[in-house]
């Protein structure tokens, strides 16, 4: 079975690395999609972001980096996915996470969406929050796989 995991990965968190093993283990194989979101202006930009989550994941069987934009669903087909994979950190994720839902399976009643729990150790994480710690010149070792937080000093560093 294939799943769509869609997001903006900006950047990629030890959270999302953690839904996409698991991923990986529940449906065999795992299609992250980065969105290239116009409503948001990226840290870093879409090669970036795909070449994060490419290395980041080259220990995983099954694992396609791929990039959309428009509606999450039409991805999902074109990638021949089964089922969008999401991921709730807290309450006020799966308000959020269930109207979307609601929406993809509105405009293609093939998809199911599966709801992943945050490991409790990245129950905190967020790539915002991931940035502003990294703009402080904070550590984020324990936050991002490595790639992504040498990209994250070497970015900030020259932001300043």
């Amino acid at each position: 079975m294939r799943a769509l995991y869609p997001g903006s990965f900006d950047p990629l968190t030890l959270g999302h690395l953690d839904l996409i093993e698991r991923g990986c283990s529940l449906f065999g194989e795992v299609v992250v999609a980065v969105l290239q979101n116009p409503g948001k202006s990226p840290a870093f930009s879409l090669d970036q972001r795909l070449e994060q989550i490419t290395q980041a994941t080259s220990h995983l069987q099954g694992v396609t980096v791929t990039s959309f934009n428009g509606l999450t669903v039409n991805c999902a087909r074109e990638h021949h996915a089964q089922l969008i994979l999401r991921g709730l950190r807290a309450m006020s994720d799966f308000e959020y996470e269930l109207q979307i839902a609601h929406t993809n399976r509105s405009l293609d009643s093939e998809f199911e969406t599966i709801f992943l729990s945050t490991a409790a150790h990245y129950s905190f994480l967020s790539s915002s929050v991931v940035k502003e710690v990294a703009r402080f010149g904070g550590r984020v070792e324990h936050m991002v796989p490595a790639v992504v937080a040498e990209d994250l000093k070497r970015f900030f560093n020259s932001a300043l």
